[in-house]
């Protein structure tokens, strides 16, 4: 594969990944992730979290209402490919209705992807509030 086709799917996979991140698609999260995911992130409190339990949980959650349309969009994605390692840092902006009317919010999200056998998978990501 080539650098540039190396970048165009872990931008693809990225994408995807949110997508089933936001409309609660557990099946497509645990296909792109390995079963060792590791991560920082607000919900973790600090804590470095390993598998795919602590996720499972917000998956699982009752929905709150009707469901309503979001959207999240990855803005200056910047993409380091190292062999069979992938790193994509880009600020996440997501769209979403909170109380009847259009809200954003946006998280600096780190992602590192691992070719295994010859599939990119998911293996580790940071998340912070943007300021």
């Amino acid at each position: 594969m080539s650098l540039e086709s190396d970048r165009d799917a872990v931008l693809e996979l990225t994408q995807k990944l949110l997508v089933a991140i936001t409309s609660g698609d557990w099946d497509t999260y645990t296909e792109l992730c390995d079963d060792s995911l590791t991560c920082f992130e607000p919900e973790a409190l600090g804590n470095l979290v390993d598998g795919l339990e602590f996720h499972n949980y917000y998956f699982n959650l009752p929905s709150n209402g009707p469901s309503t349309p979001v959207q999240s969009t990855i803005v200056a994605p910047h993409i380091r490919i190292m062999g069979d390692v992938a790193l994509i840092a880009y600020v996440r902006l997501t769209q979403r209705i909170h109380d009847g009317k259009p809200v954003s919010s946006s998280m600096e999200e780190t992602r590192v992807w691992h070719r295994q056998q010859g599939r990119w998978k998911h293996v580790h990501f940071h998340r912070s509030p943007a300021r």
